[in-house]
């Protein structure tokens, strides 16, 4: 047999040998027990090679994936022979794992990369090494007989033969002192040794990656799965259709029948290559079954979808299973058109100016129909948007356009909160909290976070063993607050999943390079529906208005400057800060003030403020529900312990903080929400969305907030309606329901938001890993300059390159992140990528691979250091300015010598003091910088305590000095394109009743012109913007205008002027012209007939005598009023 040399070795292969044996016996017997054998024998000898190589270092998991993927190991071994193994690997785990059929082939693929393996260990390591293939036909042709119980504990060990730990810890012990030893005969071995692996040729290893995409969906080769499956009637030549094709993959139903043919390329090639004929193998199978198959192409790194029956082609992550193909034939024929579907009232709608719900769920319905696969819906917080998600997921489920449906937040608390509201709106729907409850896991309705589901796409298995979670499980994903993280974080997700997509919104955020709008693929500006704050407050009355009321003091507006104290208030700042051991600085920002400076009389001022004026319950006897936005922790039980002073005769319940760090901090919030106590709660960034408490009157802004998006979200926790509250309004009395909310506003939120209307989000913050390795790469690329070519700078350059490879090795395969990137992994993965770095090449290493990279780095300062130097180094190279960079390293050596005492930094000092030398700058290069960055990174860790600055309370008088009553900023999204919006109606719209009249000449009706005004002065703006836009002009009008006259239609309004048998040929040109003009511009103006292009070669004037002159005018202005008003 073709391992047999493994026991001709004087036990020195003892460990493994016999699992090959065995593995290679049980070939003829079971081909998945062979592929499951194989993969336990390459487990024990990978663990072999770590055993006796001294050069290769244990990862952090001692898992065959991880032992596979570690960066020493893959060095060592050759990458012909690496890169087989794990297919081994892959395919034992689905034998393992699953009942699906695992081929002759594909075990006798495993047997030979596992021989290659051990034949490279014998070449390394062995002592008398011959070159050897493998050969098929040494492969025993009858296998070891069975029975059921061994199968069974073959799957349930994961192998054939029962290894022990304990083994492999003894041959380590034995070989210890021989692993040097090992290593350095290796290195030996692979100079004077010949070895010629036989390489898989580039079918094979096409293949392999889609038949492992196969698997992964749940399908099996010789199965469910026919490869090259003739099919008969392909064109030979013109005329003549009785060719042969062969399907690369032809995917089965449970009745045997196609569902979708796999056309499969080099991946050296465009998958799209093979569109054609894909399409004319489906015509083949069309005409032998009746139906048409669906068409996936993919070249191992990219797959696209082809339904030509119902969308155009597009890309997906992966062949979809058995059961979703099956979905989506069924579809056919049997989905309504969502239009036709009703929306269920007891869901969405119902009550009293809920009428913008049924709206928004038609207008994402129409969208969808229009062949849309994303929608973003934009309503104001407070108006229904989980009512509106499940209203749309009810319709889509009962036209038989959905089956399963994932609803994404990002918050634990947002995802139970949507999750009981579904459990209202749609009873008899499953359901399952995937955050909380993972057996329900095949609901139709999935909640989760991002990273939830995300991990659980790679995890969660069916009872098959078959990934659960696979590209076409969910038909439509509902993104609560579309506006977050998900654009780079998370987009993976919306990569993998091939669904319909609908994000819900109050503020979608224009950031710089990752628009909401882009995103959600709708026009910018124009969301698929929009119902504004404004509306909803003054003129629908389904959320309640705020006051604002901007309350200034000095310290908070201005900070606190010593010499501008009085003689009394100096000493009293002294005192303060003498007791914790500090000197007073000259002065003390207002960012400072709630930072480590705490001035009690500021924090009493707001309290006592919002205890006196704020809107109160009960009669007046009480206060009523409040939230404190506080700036930290700090601060926030700084503003409990001060209130707690203030007010010694109320419960201790009566103010309670929230904050992440709290255990059971949850536990308030749901206190909070149902019971009296407590009345104020404090928080810190855990209750600016997604808390629904309509009992809110007061809330207090006592920090600020820059970001638009999260202010219009923090005021959203008062806008709810709340009847029957009975509060009173200190100034405007008593109201039997909350008829508004109070905003006090200590840090000038309104004031800068109405200073930056314009305001741009900034963009999402990349992780220490991404900026690091995204720096390295940079400098990769800066280093293949001619300035930097000495051994020095390319040794420097050297290092880079096999860190970052390092990383890119280390990418877990299977990770669905990572697949979805496959191409550029596996190009970055070989080192000759890095021979020389073009800007395409650092374009994909920054965008697609250094998001999935981890750095395993303990210490985050460090990690922090060196983004910061590989930054500098970058700025270096590319001749930026540096002196930012230069200050910065300045105050770290600065910092760190005044901590001498601790050893690490004493024994740096010399390198601490080059740094503040004024010669520093004269000979700085980034080979110095490189040197510092090695000696400091490990001493950032003793700055964690800041600038050494401990909390101060101080004790001055800090008076109110200033109050505005009714201040405002804009709301959340500026939507100042209104002009589009009305445009893009007309657009859409163009077939309806009403646009098709003013089109064709015809007369409207006043039913017909008061939906225009609605439609232009309520769901798309208001009065006021349509004025703004369009100044007086005629609803009717301006369609017109937009999409112009027929010119059969102008035609015929003119025919009877034209046909009065008195008009010579110039007469009749003129008209023609004003026809023209007329289709052209919806309508004309009389005065323009005495205008520029009418008054040449001859005025109107000269050429049409009085009556004739009336007769054309009394045209044209009947063309325009038909436009202009309803008919009588």
């Amino acid at each position: 047999m073709n391992f047999d040399f493994l026991k001709e070795q004087d036990g020195h292969y003892d460990l493994f040998a016999d699992a090959c044996l065995e593995a290679e016996k049980i070939f003829a017997t079971s081909p998945a027990m062979c592929a499951v054998g194989c993969r336990k024998a390459l487990e024990l000898a990978v663990k072999w090679v770590y055993a006796v190589d001294s050069s290769i270092s244990m990862p952090y998991k001692d898992n065959l994936a991880s032992l596979l993927h570690e960066y020493s190991f893959k060095q060592c071994v050759d990458e012909r022979v690496w890169r087989p193994l794990i297919g081994v690997n892959k395919l034992g785990n689905l034998s393992v794992h699953t009942d699906r059929r695992v081929t002759a082939s594909d075990a006798m693929i495993s047997l030979r990369s596992l021989f290659n393996f051990v034949d490279w260990i014998d070449y390394c390591y062995g002592k008398n090494y011959v070159e050897r293939t493998f050969d098929e036909k040494e492969v025993p042709p009858k296998g070891v007989p069975l029975t059921r119980s061994q199968v069974a504990a073959i799957k349930a060990q994961g192998a054939i033969v029962a290894q022990k730990d304990k083994d492999i810890e003894t041959l380590e012990a034995r070989l210890e002192e021989m692993s040097d030893q090992l290593a350095a005969e290796r290195a030996r071995n692979e100079k004077v040794r010949a070895f010629n692996p036989e390489e898989i040729s580039e079918y094979e290893t096409r293949k392999r990656y889609i038949d492992w995409d196969l698997g992964l969906a749940g399908w099996t080769l010789g199965d469910d799965v026919v490869e090259e499956r003739e099919v008969y009637g392909m064109p030979v030549e013109r005329g003549d259709n009785t060719g042969i094709g062969y399907v690369d993959y032809l995917l089965l139903g449970k009745d045997g029948k196609p569902l979708a043919v796999v056309e499969a390329k080099k991946t050296s090639l465009s998958a799209q290559k093979g569109l054609q004929q894909a399409r004319l193998y489906a015509n083949c199978l069309q005409k032998e079954f009746g139906y048409r198959p669906l068409i996936f192409l993919s070249n191992g790194f990219d797959t696209l979808f082809v339904d030509d029956e119902s969308a155009p082609m597009r890309q997906v992550s992966g062949v979809f299973s058995r059961d979703e193909l099956q979905r989506i034939m069924n579809r056919r024929g049997n989905a309504k058109s969502l239009v036709s579907v009703p929306v269920n009232e007891q869901i969405a709608g119902g009550g009293t100016n809920r009428y913008y719900q049924i709206e928004a769920i038609k207008r994402a319905c129409a969208n969808f129909d229009e062949g849309h696969r994303r929608g973003l819906l934009v309503m104001a917080t407070g108006t229904g948007k989980t009512r509106v998600s499940a209203g749309l997921a009810d319709v889509l489920m009962r036209a038989g356009r959905v089956k399963n449906v994932l609803f994404l937040a990002d918050r634990v608390a947002l995802v139970s909160q949507a999750a009981r509201a579904f459990q209202k709106y749609l009873p008899e729907t499953s359901r399952c909290n995937l955050c909380k409850n993972k057996d329900e896991r095949d609901a139709r309705i999935v909640f989760s976070t991002y990273p939830t589901i995300l991990n659980a796409v790679d995890a969660v298995r069916n009872d098959d063993g078959a990934r659960m979670y696979t590209p076409a499980h969910f038909d439509l994903i509902i993104v609560d607050e579309a506006h977050r993280s998900i654009f780079k974080k998370y987009r993976a997700i919306f990569d993998y999943f091939d669904a319909l997509v609908v994000g819900l919104t109050a503020t979608p955020a224009n950031e710089v390079d990752r628009n909401t709008y882009d995103f959600f693929e709708v026009e910018r500006g124009v969301p698929t529906y929009v119902y504004e704050y404004e509306t909803a407050t003054e003129q629908d009355h389904v959320l309640v208005p705020y006051l604002g009321i901007e309350t200034h003091t000095s310290f908070l507006d201005d900070g606190i400057t010593y010499d501008k104290l009085s003689e009394a208030d100096r000493r009293t700042l002294e005192d303060d800060f003498e007791e914790t051991g500090q000197d007073v600085p000259d002065f003390i920002a207002n960012s400072q003030i709630m930072s480590w400076v705490f001035n009690e009389q500021t924090v009493d001022a707001v309290l006592e403020t919002l205890m006196d004026k704020g809107i109160r319950v009960n009669g007046g006897q009480d206060l009523g529900k409040t939230v404190i936005f506080a700036q930290n922790q700090k601060h926030a039980r700084f503003i409990v312990e001060r209130f707690g002073k203030l007010y010694p005769g109320l419960p201790g319940d009566y103010i309670k903080t929230v904050l992440h760090s709290d255990d059971y901090s949850h536990t308030v919030i749901d206190e909070f929400e149902l019971k009296a106590l407590p009345v104020i709660t404090v928080s810190v960034d855990m209750m600016d969305t997604g808390i629904d408490v309509p009992e809110i009157v007061n809330l207090v802004f006592f920090k600020k907030v820059r970001s638009k998006i999260k202010f219009w979200q923090m005021i959203g926790r008062g806008t709810r309606l709340c009847e029957g509250l009975g509060v009173l309004d200190p100034l405007d009395g008593a109201h039997a329901d909350k008829e508004r909310f109070f905003i006090f506003d200590w840090c000038r939120n309104f004031e800068f938001f109405r200073e930056n209307p314009k305001l741009v989000e900034g963009k999402i913050g990349s992780s220490l890993s991404e900026a690091v390795f995204c720096r390295q790469a940079t400098l990769v690329k800066d280093l293949q300059q001619s300035a930097f070519a000495g051994d020095d700078y390319q040794a420097l350059r050297g290092e880079l390159v096999s860190t970052i490879h390092y990383q890119v090795v280390d990418l877990n395969e299977e990770l669905v992140s990572v697949r979805l990137h496959r191409q550029a992994v596996e190009k970055y993965k070989q080192k000759a990528s890095y021979a020389c770095v073009s800007e395409g090449d650092l374009g994909v290493l920054t965008s697609e691979v250094a998001p999935l990279v981890r750095n395993d780095e303990a210490d985050v300062d460090a990690l922090r250091f060196d983004a910061f130097m590989y930054g500098f180094m970058c700025s270096l190279c590319d001749g930026y300015k540096v002196t930012n960079h230069v200050n910065r390293l300045v105050s770290v050596s600065m910092k760190l010598q005044e901590r001498t005492t601790i050893p690490q930094v004493k024994e740096k000092l010399p390198v601490l003091r080059s740094i503040t030398d004024e010669r520093f700058m004269t000979d700085i290069s980034v080979l110095k910088l490189e040197e510092i960055r090695c000696e400091l990174r490990g001493l950032l860790r003793f700055l964690q305590g800041g600038d050494g600055r401990r909390d101060v309370v101080t004790h001055l008088a800090d008076p109110i000095t200033e109050v505005k009553y009714g201040v405002a900023a804009s709301p959340g999204e500026d939507f100042t394109d209104y002009k589009m919006k009305v445009e893009r109606w007309v657009r859409e719209f163009s077939n309806t009743l009403v646009v098709q009249k003013l089109h064709r000449n015809l007369p409207m009706t006043e039913y017909e012109f008061s939906q225009l005004e609605r439609i232009f002065t309520h769901e798309l703006g208001s009065p006021d913007d349509y004025e703004r836009a369009f100044g007086d002009t005629s609803f009717g009008l301006l369609v017109r205008k937009l999409v112009k006259l027929d010119h059969d239609a102008a035609m015929e309004a003119f025919a009877g002027f034209i046909n009065s048998g008195d008009l010579n040929e110039q007469q009749i040109a003129f008209v023609h012209k004003v026809v023209d003009y007329i289709v052209e511009n919806g309508y004309m103006e009389p005065k323009a007939l005495t205008q520029p292009p009418f008054d040449r070669p001859r005025s109107f004037i000269r050429m049409f005598n009085t009556q004739q002159q009336m007769g054309l005018v009394a045209v044209i202005n009947k063309i325009k009023e038909n436009a202009e008003r309803p008919a009588a």
